[in-house]
């Protein structure tokens, strides 16, 4: 017989893709089309770990499963190539980011084609390459050029927006705009200069420039966005991160939000995932408030959604960084304002918000209530996010608890509005039930009669107004770094911004000798004098780049018609791939990536780019691969207190095994080269002594940890179907599991009974019999069957399963028809391919096996002849029966009561009942 050698087999079964090019797609309209996506990695130098090719290998096998169902599928794979990391390196190294990166995605491609996944590579997209960033840059330039028209609920463009203003001036525009966009009629707006136009434009645009506090991180020298920033620090790095008020460039996602709230009811994904994103977006019903400044012809404007609590309010804070602050703080309190404001400045937002300790600083300033003229105090205080809302809180002690301990602390009034607030003495109360007290216009009123009267009267006297907020706050879109898209934007010397002519794009990145970015903030691009001002007359361009979301915010679309040169996606391509049917990736990208492409996908739909308005129909978020570290924690080792980390890449059971392997690794490091394990490593914690802990920690598989194992290592060992199964068959996709190899021999036996079933003789001819018995159809429609449903639903894990207790059914067979022979491989393509594709030509096929059907299983084949009843005797299942199943419920009691084995429990009784369930089991009651 023909051993099974997977290196020969997966060569064979790769010269068979390559020479019938058996993963190239094209538009084919006689079939019916299914999109297939997975989220594109970033090519960083450590390579794949175990952990990346779980949502790879579930969508490949969807995809394979999908074509052979009848599907014109389009499953491709390209690199988010611009990123931080290889940034980092060339600072570090002098390397430029382009060279590691190509290198990168080298490693990466060779890695994912050992695993065998069908991607059409001719479709390969890398957002660095300025063919594909041209795109990007074309997008930004339509964004900049379009505003948001709330009364068609659609993006237009600023040429419309523009000729309005020249005839009618701003009142009849119903806009999405800055909120301190000014008034003005055509006469005045026909009177401003170029500038003062342009400046009024920039309060309208999609993408607008705007000064704004933001996240700044100095050892990455670049802004991050609140979703790359975790613990206070930063995402990449884990470095500290600061507020930096900046020039920044941003895109009017929040014109959207109502769109992008309402979307989430048309998709196909879990409701966690949507309840995120509706978290992020975060709509709220409320009242915008006013609150004249004492003594100041300004206001600090409040958005509230309990409006009903406006005569409880007793103090007002808004945020450190809020602009009205330097106006507003009195000589007396300037230099503690000016401390605190340093203090708040070291922390994120999201340090801010998880602080625990009440803290704040009185202005010195004071507003008065618009309805019952009470001055009233204005702090500053960590939890006010210049970010969210105005920036400013009307602050009721009695009804919001961190307004309570805030009260509590600066001995501030606390007043009750309702009459069924209780234990006011020792916390706050929200509630809505009862009768307004202490509430001048509203007392007396229940809370739905009180939210419409004061609302009304807040408008009637100026002072507010009905309001629905988000919670979202416009994207961010610059960075102060090098390896990004540059922007297609320059400044002419009036100090106008200005967008290139599409002709002129893509601009490319220019070398540079220095990759940090300057001093002041600025990107290293500033540093290359030449490329600023290679436009000439006084234009300077951009220093700034885009973030790494730009070219991942619409690459979907562009593996539709990669070749284009003429449009983003063509209307042809677009209309056949129409949207992504099934996406898989990680939780990481709940809000940033998945809002972001959202938001850009139904810009890209007002202008009739694409014909839907979602992007993604189904979701699936795959889980993590854990890492197991062997986790030490020391007390004291020769002066290294703290935890490290060692690398545990095998199994074993026993603590003599961790031991040596443990100080087989402690002998490799340097750091330990002065320990001593005999004197200086003590195993348990004794008297607070060192000691070093051996318990695997399953935790993230990450370099860092260095936990990480590499699959290329796995596939040498076992094969490529085997490590591909294996995955699958740690558990259900969406869930977290450790990395645990005990399991992988039992996939790798289970690949070569595969290959045994088929005999094969010393020529390599399988041997088969002439018709498949009743048994052998019975094994193989009911694999056909499982195999079928596991996979419509994702259960990968089942699925393996199913096939193998089919292989174990099928070697009880002496030997099988060319029937299931010539199926079985049908059946194992979705999951192990490169053995299903050598056996199925060895069948005798010449084409390859993704281009026949799946089989479709016959319930004939599946009635059993016989069903085991367990038979339960008041209660107790006492012995089990095996009766025909054609047998009726009458036959079923009949042949239960004449059995010995239940003559010998009833000991001569007559039963008081006999419940026959059908199937199931037969209770006896006596």
């Amino acid at each position: 017989m023909q051993e099974f050698d997977f290196s020969i087999v997966e060569a064979e079964a790769r010269k068979i893709w390559e020479d019938q090019q058996v993963y190239k797609v094209e538009i084919n309209h006689s079939k019916p089309k299914y999109y297939v996506l997975d989220m594109f990695p970033y090519p960083s130098g450590a390579g794949l770990h175990v952990g990346h090719p779980l949502g790879y290998i579930a969508s490949d096998i969807y995809s394979r499963y999908k074509r052979l169902k009848g599907f014109n599928v389009l499953h491709p794979m390209g690199f988010d190539a611009f990123g931080l990391p290889a940034e980092q390196y060339a600072i570090q190294t002098g390397q430029h980011p382009a060279k590691t990166t190509k290198e990168n995605i080298e490693t990466y491609k060779k890695q994912l084609d050992k695993i065998g996944f069908s991607y059409d590579w001719s479709r390969e997209v890398v957002t660095s390459d300025p063919s594909y960033y041209r795109w990007t840059q074309w997008i930004f330039i339509q964004l900049f050029n379009s505003w948001y028209d709330k009364s068609s609920q659609k993006a237009r463009k600023m040429a419309e927006l523009i000729n309005v203003f020249e005839r009618s001036g701003s009142s009849t525009i119903n806009a999405v705009c800055d909120e301190k966009a000014i008034s003005f009629s055509a006469e005045e707006w026909n009177k401003f200069s170029k500038k003062e136009q342009q400046d009024i434009l920039m309060q309208y645009r999609l993408a607008y420039q705007n000064y704004a506090w933001v996240n700044w991180c100095p050892k990455l020298g670049t802004v991050l966005a609140n979703d790359e920033i975790v613990n206070g620090v930063s995402e990449r790095g884990g470095y500290p991160v600061e507020r930096k008020k900046m020039s920044q460039w941003f895109l009017r996602i929040t014109a959207y939000a109502e769109r992008l709230l309402q979307g989430l009811d048309t998709l196909d994904w879990s409701e966690s995932m949507k309840e995120m994103q509706r978290n992020w977006i975060g709509k709220s019903i409320g009242a915008m408030v006013c609150f004249p400044i004492l003594g100041n012809d300004q206001e600090i404007e409040v958005f509230t959604t309990r409006v009903d609590t406006i005569y409880g309010v007793s103090f007002i804070v808004i945020a450190p960084e809020h602009d009205l602050v330097a106006q507003i703080t009195t000589a007396e309190y300037a230099d503690a304002v000016k401390s605190y404001q340093k203090i708040c400045a070291a922390k994120s937002d999201v340090e801010r918000q998880q602080e625990k300790k009440v803290s704040g600083q009185f202005t010195g300033a004071y507003v008065i209530h618009p309805l019952s003229g009470v001055q009233i105090p204005v702090y500053i205080a960590d939890y006010v996010l210049a970010g969210y809302g105005t920036g400013a809180v009307m602050a009721v002690p009695s009804g919001d608890q961190r307004d309570y301990a805030f009260a509590k602390v600066f001995d501030l009034p606390i007043i009750q509005i309702s009459d069924a607030q209780k234990n006011l003495d020792i916390q706050a109360d929200a509630t809505k039930e009862g009768k307004y007290l202490n509430s001048g216009l509203i007392n007396g009123m229940s809370y739905n009669e009180a939210v419409e009267t004061l609302i009304n009267e807040l408008e009637k006297i100026g002072k507010g107004a009905g309001k629905t907020n988000y919670r979202m706050r416009d994207a961010g879109f610059s960075r102060q770094r090098y390896w990004g898209e540059p922007f297609p934007v320059y400044y002419d010397s009036e100090g106008i911004v200005n967008v290139l002519d599409e002709k002129d794009l893509p601009i490319i990145l220019p070398d540079v000798e220095n990759y940090k970015p300057t001093s002041d903030g600025h990107s290293p691009l500033a540093n290359s004098i030449q490329w600023m001002n290679a436009l000439g007359n006084g234009n300077v361009r951009e220093s700034d780049t885009m973030p790494g979301y730009a070219g991942s915010s619409w690459y979907f679309l562009r593996y539709m018609d990669p070749h284009n040169d003429y449009q983003f996606v063509g209307n042809e391509a677009q209309n056949y791939w129409k949207d992504v049917d099934l996406y898989i990736g990680g939780t990481e990208h709940a809000v940033g990536h998945l809002l972001y492409s959202r938001f850009w996908h139904k810009f890209f739909k007002d202008n009739n780019w694409v014909s839907t308005e979602e992007p993604f129909r189904k979701l699936i978020n795959q889980g993590m691969i854990q890492g197991r570290s062997l986790l030490t924690k020391a007390n004291s080792i020769k002066g290294m207190p703290g935890g490290i980390h060692i690398p545990l890449s095998y199994t074993g059971p026993g603590d003599r095994i961790y031991q040596e392997k443990f100080l087989e690794l402690l002998k490799a490091d340097s750091r330990f080269e002065s320990v001593n394990p005999k004197t200086d490593i003590h195993w348990e914690d004794v008297e607070h002594k060192a000691f070093i802990s051996l318990q695997p920690e399953v935790e993230k598989m990450s370099k860092s940890k260095f936990n990480v194992v590499n699959p290329d290592d796995m596939i040498a060992q076992y094969g490529a179907d085997t490590f591909r199964m294996f995955e699958m068959f740690l558990g259900p996709i969406e869930a977290h599991k450790p990395w645990d190899i005990n399991g992988i021999e039992g996939v790798s036996k289970f690949v070569r009974k595969i290959w045994r079933l088929y005999q094969f003789d010393e020529h390599g001819t399988p041997q088969f019999a002439e018709e498949a018995n009743k048994e052998e159809l019975k094994v193989l429609h009911k694999a056909i069957k499982k195999t079928t449903e596991n996979i419509e639903r994702f259960s990968f894990n089942t699925a393996v399963s199913a096939l193998m207790i089919a292989v174990n059914d099928f070697g009880k067979i002496n030997k099988l028809s060319k029937e299931t022979l010539n199926t079985l491989p049908v059946l194992l393509a979705p999951l192990a391919p490169f053995v299903a594709e050598v056996l199925w030509q060895k069948i005798g096929n010449l084409k390859s096996v993704l281009n026949a059907d799946f089989p479709l299983y016959n319930e004939k084949y599946l009635i059993e002849d016989n069903i085991i009843y367990p038979v339960s005797i008041n209660g107790k299942v006492r012995l089990k029966l095996e009766v025909p199943s054609s047998s009726s419920i009458q036959e079923i009691e009949k042949l239960v009561l004449e059995e010995s084995g239940v003559q010998k429990w009833i000991e001569g009784k007559s039963p008081k009942k006999v419940i026959v369930v059908p199937g199931r089991i037969v209770n006896i009651v006596l």
